[in-house]
């Protein structure tokens, strides 16, 4: 954006010093005046010479009383080498003295240009005691390793989209390849192969445009009552738990929250589809659970399974990221599941946490701000 030149800071606040100094010096002079000159008579006053003996007839010293324009007179010149000294010390002091307070914000300013330029790993790191300065290039430090982060986060996640989406063009491309070459082949079999990975491509574009929506926060917000949509989900996947021998416990009581309807009954029904494919081959558990707790409204769901090391739990909410003990050929999904969860929980300002249960499984919680009765956070 194009300004017009102007006045920099650092002669802005010399000028301010330099003023600030010459009007103290004036206030000075106004009350020697006001309050000094006020009590010396308007004109001089000359006693009569009078006679000392030995000295013969002469004025004693301190006959002579000056006025005030002798006064004004004598002490004019001094006040203007005063103010004058005071303007040349005010313009000179000043201009160090700024120079100095402004030296922090130069390092901002080029590491700002330099952030400008790209290089988000560059820091200011500014040195001393914490004051305004400091706190502004230690905020900036954060914004900056915040965006970092994110840029590369975006990177990876690019890369690995890229990468999935490529998988099943690929695999069609490979099938097509093959069945030109091959007139015998099954047409019907490779229909249902191309069906197969067409859906899957399908299902991935859908689950990054999810993520795409939750990641920008463009929704509106309504209220929900996550027991509602806990009830949903768990009644939707219901048939998909039967096929799988697992058993849905539900402890549904109210969690009145604010945001996305769809994206939070999206979000649920992940954690439970997760729960249900992701379990013990036989007689599985899964447990949802709503509620209100001091800290806002809470969702819970756990569920029986593998014994699971915290450090693989870790990467379970990264994009594309499938622990390799709870993939099944079947049932490998996007792998994008609990990214979906994790964004949209980041997007109501909620938090997300994943534990390892003692005895196998994992356990989802998932915190998001209560509502007030009159429906307000």
């Amino acid at each position: 954006m194009d300004r017009a030149p102007g006045l920099s800071v650092r002669l802005k606040l010399t000028l301010s010093y330099a003023a600030f100094l010459m009007i103290a010096g004036a206030g000075l002079i106004a009350v020697v005046l006001v309050f000094l000159l006020r009590y010396v008579p308007d004109e001089a006053i000359v006693t009569p010479p009078r006679h000392a003996p030995g000295l013969g007839m002469r004025p004693l010293p301190g006959d002579f009383v000056p006025g005030r324009s002798d006064l004004w007179d004598a002490f004019a010149p001094k006040a203007a080498l005063m103010l004058a000294l005071l303007l040349v010390v005010g313009l000179v002091g000043g201009w160090i003295l700024a120079g100095r307070m402004l030296a922090p914000l130069h390092r901002i300013t080029a590491a700002t240009r330099s952030a400008g330029g790209g290089s988000l790993s560059h820091r200011i790191r500014m040195p001393g005691r914490r004051d305004e300065f400091r706190e502004l290039a230690d905020a900036f430090d954060g914004m900056l390793a915040r965006l970092e982060a994110h840029v590369a986060e975006q990177r990876r996640f690019a890369a690995n989209a890229s990468h999935e989406l490529r998988t099943p063009l690929a695999i069609t491309q490979t099938l097509l390849e093959v069945a030109r070459s091959d007139r015998d082949r099954d047409t019907d079999e490779l229909l249902d192969r191309l069906q197969t990975v067409n859906t899957r491509a399908i299902d991935l574009t859908e689950a990054l445009l999810l993520l795409s929506r939750a990641d920008r926060r463009s929704f509106a917000r309504e209220p929900v009552d996550l027991s509602l949509a806990a009830e949903e989900a768990t009644e939707t996947l219901l048939p998909l738990a039967e096929k799988h021998g697992i058993s849905i416990a539900t402890d549904a009581e109210p969690a009145p929250t604010l945001g996305s309807p769809a994206l939070l009954l999206q979000m649920t029904t992940n954690l439970v589809h997760n729960a249900i494919v992701h379990n013990l081959p036989e007689h599985g558990t899964v447990r949802v659970a709503t509620g209100i707790r001091p800290d806002g409204v809470v969702l819970t769901v756990e569920n029986t399974g593998e014994r699971l090391d915290p450090r693989l739990v870790a990467t379970f909410t990264e994009p594309f990221q499938r622990g390799s003990e709870r993939v099944h050929a079947a049932q490998a999904g996007v792998g994008l599941g609990l990214a979906i969860v994790r964004s949209t929980v980041e997007a109501h300002d909620g938090a997300l946490t994943l534990d390892p249960r003692h005895d196998g499984g994992l356990r989802v919680t998932v915190r998001l701000p209560t509502t007030s009765k009159g429906g307000t956070l």
